[in-house]
C-alpha cells in the first residue's frame, strides 16, 4: 500500500483524530487552571495574577509554540473529522432496510460530527471576543491600570503596573498645556521616556477587566472600553451550552481515543472509560461555572 493510501485510509485519519483529540484535552485542562484564577483570586490579587497569567501565555517562547501547535490540532482535528464523516457516508450511501442504530452505537457517537462543528464555531466566536482583542484588535488593549486617591489633594489618579512592580503615572502619558507627554507606549506593552529615550519597563494587558466586563462586571474604573457588557447574560447562557455540547462531545470522543490507537486492553478499559467520563463532565462544568460566577458576583 502507498503511503499516500495510508494517509488517505480511514484508520490513518482515526489516528490523527485520537492523537490530536487527546492533546486537546491536555490544552483543555491547562485552559481550565489558567482561567479559574478568575473565580478563585478576587481583587487586584486575581486581576494582577490573571494578567501575568495571560502575559507568560502571550511571551513564553515554548508556550507560543504550543499555542500554533493547538491551532494546528484544532483545524486538523475538526477537518479529519469532517472527512471522516463524509468517508463514512460513501462507504454506505444507501440506508439499511431495517437500521436501528442505538443497538451498536451511542447517540453521543452518532453526533459527533454536529458536535464537533458546534464546537468549532464557539472556538472562533471565543477567540475573536477575547484573543483577537488581545492580540491583534486595531484598538489598543488597555493595560493594567489600579486607581489610588492621593491622601493630600483627595483626588485620585491612575498607576500603570510594570512587572518590576514599579508603577508609573497614567498622567506621564497624557498632553497637557503645559507641554507634550514625558512617556509614550511602544509595542502595546513597554513605557518608554520619550525625553532620554529608554524602556522604564512593561506592563500588562488587562485581559481580566475586558473577560468580566463581558460577562457582566463593570471595569469602567479603569478604562471606558470595560463597561458591562449589556448583553451579559446571552453571553453566558451562550457560553454554559457551548460547554454542555463540549460535555457530549468528550463522553465518547476520550474513551474512543485509546480504542482508536489499540489501547482498550479489557483490563485497562472500563477505568480508562469511567476517567473519560468524569473528565467529559468535571472539565466543562468548571468552566461554564467561571461566567456564572462572574455573572452573579456584579
Amino acid at each position: 500500500m502507498s503511503k499516500s493510501a495510508i494517509l488517505s485510509s480511514s484508520i490513518a485519519k482515526k489516528y490523527w483524530m485520537a492523537l490530536t483529540g487527546l492533546f486537546l484535552c491536555l490544552f483543555l485542562v491547562g485552559h481550565l487552571l489558567g482561567n479559574l484564577q478568575l473565580i478563585l483570586k478576587t481583587g487586584e490579587e486575581g486581576r494582577r495574577a490573571f494578567n501575568e497569567y495571560a502575559y507568560f501565555m502571550t511571551h513564553n517562547p515554548l508556550i507560543k509554540v504550543m499555542s500554533y501547535l493547538t491551532y494546528l490540532s484544532i483545524l486538523f482535528h475538526a477537518i479529519d473529522g469532517i472527512l471522516l464523516a463524509i468517508q463514512n457516508k460513501k462507504a454506505r450511501p444507501v440506508s439499511y432496510a431495517y437500521n436501528n442504530p442505538g443497538a451498536n452505537s451511542s447517540t453521543f457517537a452518532r453526533q459527533m460530527a454536529v458536535l464537533g462543528s458546534a464546537i468549532l464555531i464557539f472556538i472562533v466566536i471565543h477567540m475573536s471576543n477575547f484573543w483577537w482583542k488581545m492580540k491583534y484588535s486595531s484598538d489598543p488593549m488597555p493595560l493594567h491600570k489600579v486607581m489610588v486617591k492621593d491622601p493630600q489633594s483627595g483626588q485620585e489618579q491612575g498607576l500603570y503596573v510594570t512587572q518590576t512592580d514599579n508603577f508609573l503615572p497614567t498622567s506621564a502619558f497624557e498632553n497637557t498645556p503645559m507641554g507634550e507627554a514625558q512617556m509614550e507606549i511602544k509595542n502595546g506593552t513597554e513605557f518608554h521616556n520619550k525625553q532620554v529615550k529608554v524602556k522604564m519597563g512593561e506592563g500588562y494587558k488587562d485581559l481580566h477587566s475586558l473577560t468580566v466586563a463581558f460577562f457582566g462586571q463593570d471595569k469602567s474604573e479603569y478604562s471606558p472600553v470595560f463597561k458591562a457588557n449589556d448583553k451579559a447574560l446571552f453571553a453566558v447562557i451562550l457560553y454554559v451550552l457551548a460547554m454542555a455540547v463540549l460535555s457530549f462531545h468528550l463522553m465518547h470522543g476520550f474513551s474512543s481515543a485509546f480504542q482508536s490507537l489499540g489501547l482498550n486492553h479489557k483490563r485497562y478499559m472500563p477505568g480508562i472509560t469511567l476517567f473519560g467520563k468524569l473528565f467529559a463532565v468535571l472539565v466543562p462544568l468548571a468552566f461554564a461555572l467561571i461566567p456564572i460566577i462572574i455573572f452573579l458576583n456584579k
